[in-house]
């Protein structure tokens, strides 16, 4: 039976070719990802050990910096003292912070949360081990620097050229005094580093004569845990020590879970587009049983077994699937190296290594590719097990029975119910019926799709009279043809509306979290620019002294985060300007009045106010301080307001907090300018700021882009992982065509001996193929958009001003790309069709 399902295969090798794609493809993103972050995994683990070659000890501090009633870091005595310990060869402060260098242009150099600044820091010989200067030296004045070599490159600068880099205050020019490279994190994951002489780097990011970190290397011999031991007793309360071991094991774990979420996404796509090709596979090996039904009988009436037909089957599959894992594992290394050549093409330099292929990797690939084959291939495997010798006597094809098709449409209904009832049972729950809906749609799904032969019948007859009074007879074979074999046409139309469920699901909550997000915008803002750090971090004070200053100005307040506590609550607050906060920012009194900000009164979220039990006019024990160090102050509600999205529930007056802070932190400062946004505007607040890099100037348009552009991204990550899919299913109907042409021989030479020319067999063929693709894709479409509903309902109360948006014209985009799926996945069975000579067709059986 072996040779028997060895020559079957060899028979039948353009047939089983879409099968062997199907799995192929699946296989490849299954091994391509595993071997990718297996990779990824290792190269990192080495750079980070590589790191800590070196460290014996590494110290840090997590104080705050601008609070100067607490100890910012560790100090020049507390150095020395670490240094003087025994063991102990060396110690190293260090600084860091927000540096961000402009280009020739007067562009930021890298993507602005990995931008970094830090001090250089040589010992006796002049030199910091921690970098590897190829062109000059480190900086040795205030007025120097050192860049890091990507960053030289990419802004053009060589030493001795004059260096634009901004912190968090005004920009500043510096002269480069060196060009350096480093395994720096910062700058492998595509930002910039800039390195400045130690007195600068302290004056900038903490307090002179105070480090942030400290390493500390050991002398031969001397044992990392004793060193460790005796710096522990030395580091003031906000400080912790490791060894470098420890420091390099934990960098490892969170690489590894980092790199699992990664894992996990793409390997659910690969589930995905395996799913998917579930349909393919089994429908070619019910196509080629009910083919080869005569063979299989005769094989029955000479001896075999049904255990042996059914055997003999399976095996076929193993070959299939054995034979798709090899080509789909070395096309999965491809898909590795493509990955990995991806990130370094976005900007993130991934470190040196071998590519690496573990036994798990190779095990997963060639388990999944023939357990999954051989999987889809038991249903006819098991309908070719019971067909009867005596149907060698004849060429009729074995159907089902009446009472299959009955118990196959009751266990669908049942399914798609229970997985219907699952969806709205998780939507009225909300926010905790998440996983209710994920159950649901599963079981709505497979409901579905069991039930799509019997769906398929009344659904495309609505169809039927347009084809025939557009097309013509080639419209009415078609519509036909289509619903001849239900199952067959179930289990092509099912690969696309699968991926169409997903696409459309995903396009439905897109549209609408862009539509919220706009509303957000624009019932919330007034002003016309919102003026941040590209990195995210805290503008200067003197930013808003400088906008202040700006031409055209009529109102500017910052968002000063801060924090408060009332009647022993701890909230959120916001400080504000007084006056020009209602010009920036649409708020609606509920009561009270905001004009009390400016006597040192508070205003309070409508839903804060509601939760704690505040009314205008009462007067509340506050501190402003922190748990430890309270600052105690009674203060009087002046106002409730309805919430506004951009603010924190509490409103206080800058000046109310100004005495308990010794440096604020302004993340946003908020502008409304004369005549609004324009060109002229937005030049005058570049100008007033410097035109400096590392801050952004937005208008609200640049708001809506900023906050949609991380859906639209997220959206067309997806979009291109679910391609796998998609592409799988226009396989499946390449597949359906090609085998249902194969069948119709005869008929279709029939068909052409009584007037049917050779253009018109070829419309049938494409006019089928478009049928059966749209009617995947209205299934697919209406069940991904009832999941979007329901999802929705779960994230209503989070997202503000959210309302369902069906995107009709994605919608509309979806089903004409089906009918052009269809088109193009009839070319070669339409041009076999056309090519068959009639009498020879005449004569198959």
């Amino acid at each position: 039976m072996f040779r028997t399902a060895l020559r079957n295969v060899l028979a039948h090798k353009a047939r089983l070719l879409m099968t062997v794609l199907a799995v192929m493809l699946g296989v490849a993103f299954v091994s391509g990802t595993l071997v990718f972050t297996d990779t990824l995994g290792n190269a990192y683990r080495k750079q980070s050990a590589k790191s800590y070659d070196d460290v014996a000890v590494a110290v840090t501090t997590y104080a705050d910096p601008d609070d100067s009633r607490k100890n910012p870091g560790i100090d020049d005595r507390t150095l020395e003292k670490i240094r003087a310990l025994d063991g102990v060869a060396g110690a190293t402060g260090r600084v860091s912070g927000f540096a961000g260098v402009a280009d020739q242009d007067g562009k930021l150099i890298g993507n602005g949360w990995s931008n970094t600044g830090a001090n250089f820091a040589p010992g006796e010989d002049g030199e910091d081990p921690a970098y590897d200067f190829t062109d000059g030296t480190g900086p040795k004045a205030a007025g120097e620097i050192a860049l890091d070599k990507d960053s030289a490159e990419k802004g053009s600068y060589k030493v001795g050229d004059t260096v634009r880099v901004a912190t968090n205050g005004p920009v500043k020019e510096y002269t480069l005094a060196g060009v350096f490279t480093t395994e720096d994190g910062a700058v492998n994951a595509g930002g910039s580093l800039v390195l400045f002489d130690t007195a600068v780097a302290q004056k900038l990011y903490l307090q002179p004569g105070y480090y942030k970190d400290v390493t500390v290397t050991a002398a031969a011999g001397a044992s990392d845990a004793k060193i460790l031991g005796a710096v522990e007793p030395l580091l003031p309360e906000d400080a912790e020590a490791q060894t470098g071991t420890q420091l390099a094991d934990d960098q490892a774990r969170q690489i590894e879970s980092g790199l699992s979420n990664l894992n996990t996404m793409l390997l659910a796509f690969a589930a995905i587009a395996l799913f998917v090709g579930v349909f393919l596979i089994a429908n070619t090996f019910t196509m080629l049983v009910a083919q080869r039904t005569k063979e299989l009988a005769l094989l029955r009436a000479v001896g075999a077994s049904r255990r042996q037909v059914k055997r003999s089957v399976i095996l076929e599959a193993m070959v299939v699937g054995a034979v798709a894992s090899v080509v789909g594992f070395v096309l999965g290394l491809g898909l590795a190296t493509g990955l990995r050549s991806a990130m370094s093409a976005f900007g993130a330099k991934v470190p040196a290594g071998p590519l690496v292929v573990s036994p798990t990797a190779v095990a997963a690939a060639f388990a999944v590719g023939v357990l999954i084959t051989m999987l889809a291939a038991w249903l006819p495997a098991r309908r070719a097990a019971k067909i009867a010798p005596v149907a060698a006597m004849g060429s009729v094809h074995a159907v089902a029975t009446t009472k299959s098709l009955v118990l196959r449409n009751s266990i669908g209904g049942a399914v798609t119910l229970l997985g219907a009832a699952g969806i709205v049972g998780g939507a009225a729950i909300g926010k905790d019926g998440r996983m209710l809906i994920g159950a649901g749609a599963f079981f709505a799904l497979v409901g579905v799709i069991v039930l799509i032969p019997l769906l398929s019948r009344p659904v495309i007859a609505l169809a039927r009279p347009l084809l025939h009074k557009v097309f013509g007879v080639s419209g009415k074979l078609a519509g036909q043809n289509a619903v001849r074999n239900p199952r067959r046409t179930g289990a092509t139309a099912s690969a696309l509306a699968i991926g169409l469920t997903l696409v459309t699901g995903l396009s439905v909550l897109g549209a609408t979290m862009g539509r919220a997000v706009d509303r957000m915008t624009t019932d919330n803002i007034r002003a016309d620019y919102m003026v941040s750090m590209a990195g995210g971090g805290a503008l200067d004070e003197s930013a808003l002294e400088a906008i202040r200053k700006a031409k055209g100005i009529s109102a500017v307040s910052p968002q000063q985060a801060t924090s408060l506590e009332i009647k022993g609550t701890w909230h959120a607050a916001s400080a504000v300007t007084p006056g020009a906060v209602e010009k920036v920012f649409d708020l609606k009194t509920v009561s009270g009045s905001l004009a009390t900000l400016a006597k040192g009164e508070i205003a309070v979220a409508e839903d804060t106010a509601k939760s704690n039990g505040y009314k205008v006019g009462d007067t509340l024990p506050a501190d402003f301080g922190d748990a430890d160090e309270p600052e105690k102050k009674n203060v009087r509600i002046g106002a409730v307001y309805q919430g506004n999205e951009f603010l924190s529930p509490v409103l206080v007056s800058t000046d109310l907090v100004a005495p308990y802070e010794t440096k604020p932190f302004i993340p946003e400062i908020w502008v409304a300018m004369d005549g609004g946004a324009s060109e002229a505007n937005e030049q005058a607040l570049v100008d007033a700021l410097g035109d400096n890099p590392a801050m952004s100037v937005m208008d609200q348009q640049d708001i809506r882009n900023m906050f949609g552009g991380f859906i639209n991204t997220a959206l067309n990550i997806m979009y291109g992982l679910l391609a796998m899919a998609l592409i799988i299913a226009v396989l499946g109907v390449i597949n359906t065509l090609a085998m249902s042409v194969f069948e119709r021989q005869q008929e279709i030479g029939m068909l052409r001996a009584i007037g049917l020319d050779r253009r018109k067999v070829k419309r049938m063929i494409r006019l089928e193929a478009v049928v059966i693709s749209v009617f995947g894709a209205v299934i697919g479409v209406g069940l991904g958009a009832f999941l979007a509903w329901a999802i929705g309902e779960t994230i209503r109360s989070e997202i503000p001003g959210y309302a369902l948006i069906l995107p009709w014209d994605r919608i509309g985009i979806f089903l004409l790309l089906a009918g052009v799926v269809g088109v193009l996945a009839a070319m070669w069975p339409a041009r076999s069709a056309a090519r068959l000579n009639m009498l020879t067709a005449i004569k198959t059986e």
